[in-house]
């Protein structure tokens, strides 16, 4: 089974959970011994690991003829890939786009992030899309968040092959329902496009039922998973308890994320034991009023802002950590308290999350139950059988959460699709 998917991000050169979910839904896709997938990408740094998939950079896929050499060619993008694949997309050049702005080599440049532009570049992307699905061998299109389901159907039309599109979030979830009226668009277009819809929770599954009119047949739910603990993970120093009792919030500071919940709940944790610290890992627009917030409430000398995490950091993080908590106000699933628990983090969640529904051993609140949410902190950093309960438990279940499931189901749909 070939899959042609289309993603926007994929490790190390993260921003968020969708590069995350991208990397281990394709590692475990890649045990079944038959599947080959080519993964595309707006822009590769050369240091993706590649031993499961192919990367593709649309920034690497010319889409305007140029005669140019190959020492040239090899030159400019032999690291990411295999200069002969350069001339095999341009012997597919299907429309005169001389009047866009390319490089030497005919291609468009992108960003590999979420820049001002970001329409531009989505488009851009569809555009490059069309030579890659008249050139690739594949079977299925898989299509990863609304950012890429302009290329999904696009890939579509030309190659008459079936499209499925897999829903890691929705702006209904991004932006509390205030939402961007283009984006919805997108997102709707890309569902009516879809023959099969994958999403990532049960709650996001209703969303997109609900919100975006789609036929509950179309829409499967299949949860994420976590990556098994790298060694170079595994012996990261526990300093958990070291000194004080420390908790963490770790995400994007956006209002999806519900920061201010935690803020105000660990002012009140504060009130009962004035020796615990809280951390807040990560940046988004709402850093500042959380800054502000703390400060207000008199417990800047207990709160810590690290700026965004990646990596190996996060995991520095978590295994300094006595608790996690992710109070989102809608989160379609939230990978981050799986990994937490992995590291043996007691962890609180909101209703609110995907993940909740999967998730026996964390603690439940409501994103806006602040009272809950403070005792649970409080009870967890101050009974230590509690503590060990969920440390342990909760370490048991995410150990079999794994993307090797996740990735069998996702091949059932492909075959479905497909009629194989």
């Amino acid at each position: 089974m070939r899959a042609l998917m289309y993603g926007w991000e994929f490790p190390p050169h993260i921003l968020g959970g969708l590069g995350t979910a991208s990397f281990g839904l394709t590692r475990g896709m890649a045990l079944q011994p038959d599947m080959d997938i080519t993964f595309v990408i707006p822009k590769p740094w050369g240091d993706e690991d590649q031993s499961f998939l192919k990367i593709v950079g649309a920034n690497n896929v010319p889409i305007v003829w140029r005669d140019t050499h190959w020492e040239h060619v090899k030159h400019r993008i032999g690291r990411f890939m295999d200069p002969q694949k350069y001339y095999d997309y341009r012997d597919h050049l299907y429309a005169d786009f001389s009047y866009r702005h390319v490089n030497d080599l005919g291609c468009i440049e992108f960003s590999g992030r979420y820049p001002d532009n970001l329409l531009e570049e989505i488009n851009n992307y569809s555009i490059v899309a069309g030579v890659i699905a008249r050139t690739e061998p594949f079977d299925v299109i898989h299509a990863h968040d609304w950012l890429t389901y302009p290329a999904g159907i696009h890939s579509k039309n030309i190659s008459g092959k079936p499209l499925v599109i897999h829903v890691h979030a929705t702006d209904y979830d991004r932006s509390r329902g205030n939402v961007n009226p283009d984006v919805y668009g997108i997102e709707k277009n890309g569902m009516d496009n879809a023959d099969h819809i994958i999403t990532v929770s049960n709650l996001t599954r209703q969303t997109v039922i609900e919100k975006y009119h789609q036929d509950p047949s179309k829409v499967t739910t299949i949860h994420n998973a976590v990556e098994p603990l790298s060694p170079e993970i595994l012996a990261i120093p526990d300093k958990k308890g070291v000194k004080d009792k420390v908790i963490t919030f770790l995400g994007r500071i956006t209002m999806q994320k519900g920061p201010e919940y935690f803020v105000e709940a660990a002012a009140k944790v504060l009130s009962k034991a004035p020796h615990a610290r809280f951390v807040m890992a990560g940046s988004g627009d709402k850093m500042d009023d959380m800054i502000r917030l703390a400060a207000s409430r008199n417990i800047s000398d207990r709160f810590h802002f690290t700026g965004f995490m990646k990596g190996k950091q996060v995991y520095e993080v978590f295994k300094a950590s006595d608790v996690y908590v992710m109070p989102s106000v809608s989160e379609p699933f939230g990978i981050s308290p799986l990994e937490a628990m992995q590291c043996g983090v007691p962890s609180i969640i909101s209703k609110q999350s995907g993940c909740a529904e999967i998730l026996d051993y964390a603690v439940k609140v409501d994103y806006w139950d602040i009272e809950a949410m403070a005792d649970a902190m409080y009870s967890i950093i101050t009974y230590p059988a509690m503590h060990r309960f969920l440390q342990e438990e909760g370490k048991k279940e995410v150990d079999n959460i794994k993307w090797e499931y996740a990735g069998q189901k996702v091949r059932r749909i492909y075959e479905q699709v497909t009629n194989r």
